[in-house]
């Protein structure tokens, strides 16, 4: 994925020993492609050199508060002209207090100062370093003026305490800086989903599912994240990381799921159900593992509540999106789905283009008709999607 192409990335480097995450951090920014230039404080460079930096950006590092390369002599202006973000990772708390008050003794700060483009700082410290009340006003007032605060974590640090402290891992400050520079339409919106399929028990050991990864549904809250909202996520058994950002609740059967929803729904703008939600579950569990007999096996089953239906039909209903995933006769099954739930928006796929992969291709179909979006990994796909339910969103609101 090339999330960052065109893009270009300032990444200061102060004298933590967590510089080490700043050279990963580099090298994912470059894969996802960035063009990344590092500035290097002192005492950054006593923990990572520039060679490593200038090795992984293939750009020389910025290190000095006169260096000649820029035409008018002037780096500490020139460095962020044109740059998506400047976020600092390390920033231990002697350089949060020189960016609260203002100080400007180098080169890194200097561009603080002068920057053309948001700042993000990812805090490093000892956990009583951060906890101590100089260092909190100093954050407070980084909040106030504006300046986003990636973490920090809360783990075994270097010095071998525990708490508060540890600056983010390098894959969490790739996906937060990607976050912060997608646009929000739906700032301000609560989103409640759905994702992956359920696990309707027989037995101990055994149960009706299906073959939903939760890929698309996680895509879609991250998606969400990223535009603004505050997102929960109501999950099946599945086996992946939590989006940052999103509060999780993990169920296991329709019914589970149900009443999760049910419990989370109040105070929610936006409905979305993208779970392989079980249409039927056995009549009767046994306790007991069920063993096998010579003759064949008759299971009784009952309907499972239409979690998307009972939604959309309350008279308080957010606005309500549901999925369709078919075999065969896409555009008449969606349509139908939508038209009778009474949905705003049914996002249509084939099971063979999408179920259980990291790619998809969807059609959106709304009340204005079918609008195909470009088959792509599930991310960019969900991005889609969720603009598309902002414009709507949007188009409803001014309809009233």
């Amino acid at each position: 994925m090339n999330e960052f192409q065109g893009k270009r990335v300032v990444l200061g480097v102060t004298g933590g020993v967590a510089a080490y995450k700043a050279a990963e951090l580099v090298r994912l920014l470059v894969k996802a492609g960035a063009e990344v230039d590092v500035a290097l404080t002192a005492a950054g460079a006593q923990f990572v050199g520039a060679a490593t930096f200038q090795a992984l950006t293939g750009r020389r590092v910025w290190q000095a508060l006169w260096d000649e390369r820029m035409d008018n002599g002037m780096a500490h202006i020139g460095l962020t002209r044109g740059a998506a973000a400047l976020l600092v990772a390390p920033a231990t708390a002697d350089f949060l207090a020189k960016l609260a008050h203002g100080f400007a003794d180098d080169l890194l700060s200097t561009v603080c100062l002068a920057r053309d483009c948001p700042l993000l700082v990812a805090p490093a410290m000892n956990r009583q370093m951060l906890e101590n009340s100089a260092t909190q006003r100093n954050v407070a007032q980084l909040r106030a003026d504006g300046v986003s605060i990636l973490g920090p974590a809360h783990g075994e640090q270097a010095c071998g305490e525990v708490g508060e402290g540890r600056m983010l891992e390098a894959a969490e400050l790739l996906d937060d800086l990607h976050a912060f520079l997608q646009p929000k339409p739906m700032s301000g919106k609560r989103v409640l989903l759905t994702a992956g399929p359920t696990f309707e028990m027989l037995d101990p050991v055994r149960g009706l599912t299906n073959s939903s990864s939760g890929k698309m549904g996680f895509a879609l809250a991250r998606a969400c994240v990223e535009a603004g909202a505050e997102v929960t996520l109501v999950a099946g058994p599945v086996a992946l990381a939590t989006p940052r950002g999103v509060r999780r609740i993990d169920v296991q059967s329709a019914v589970q799921m149900g009443d999760a929803v049910t419990l989370a729904l109040p105070g929610q703008n936006v409905f979305i159900g993208v779970a392989a939600v079980a249409d039927y579950r056995p009549q009767k569990t046994s306790a007991h593992k069920i063993k096998k007999g010579p003759s064949s096996l008759t299971l009784q089953l009952d309907a499972n509540p239409d979690i998307l239906a009972e939604v959309a039909a309350r008279p308080d209903a957010p606005f309500c999106v549901g999925f369709a995933a078919e075999s065969q006769d896409l555009a008449a099954n969606a349509e139908g789905k939508r038209v009778a739930k009474k949905l705003a928006l049914v996002v249509g796929n084939l099971v063979q283009d999408g179920l259980g992969g990291d790619t998809n291709a969807v059609t959106l179909f709304d009340a204005a008709g079918a609008h195909v979006l470009p088959p792509g990994d599930k991310s960019e796909v969900a991005r889609g999607i969720v603009a598309h339910i902002a414009r709507l969103m949007e188009k409803q609101l001014g309809q009233h």
